[in-house]
């Protein structure tokens, strides 16, 4: 019986060179994607951009953007070959950490109620839903709903 090695997965700060990459998963993923120049935009503001690496590659990013005590997780996505594995388990995972050390009370989000697998993940890891914003994304035939979601975050203070 042959062994199966799981590949090496790495979490890492997104550099100018992943940029061609992260935005072919972006555009791999969604019918609106966001263009290169906003993620080059989120690099040169400083938020905190992550890319998930596997022996292959980046097979993912997480952009955060933090103010104060929140966090707000911009977007969180996995390229999809690579789905359904608990890779953007482990992101969300890394991306809630990370907020955590920024000490932020709260991790905010927003995300189209279509995306069943998301809502999915987001609830599993705590997440719950606060309201709505009418009209947010661009969608076929016209506009969908944001559902926005709140992780409140125990940073040890208090």
């Amino acid at each position: 019986m042959a062994a199966v090695l799981s590949p090496r997965v790495a979490i890492r700060a997104m550099a100018r060179g992943d940029l061609d990459t992260v935005f072919e998963i972006e555009s791999a993923s969604y019918p609106y994607p966001w263009t290169r120049g906003i993620f080059q935009d989120c690099l040169r503001v400083g938020y905190r951009c992550h890319v998930l690496d596997l022996d292959a590659g980046v097979a993912g990013y997480g952009i955060v953007s933090h103010s104060l005590d929140e966090a707000h997780l911009l977007n969180l996505c996995i390229h999809p070959d690579q789905r359904r594995n608990g890779l953007a388990n482990r992101l969300l995972e890394h991306v809630v950490r990370e907020a955590q050390i920024a000490a932020a009370d709260r991790l905010f989000l927003e995300v189209r109620p279509s995306n069943k697998a998301a809502v999915k993940l987001y609830k599993h890891n705590g997440f719950r839903i606060i309201g709505r914003r009418p009209g947010y994304y661009p969608a076929r035939g016209g506009r969908e709903d944001a559902l926005v979601m709140v992780l409140h975050l125990d940073c040890g203070r208090g």
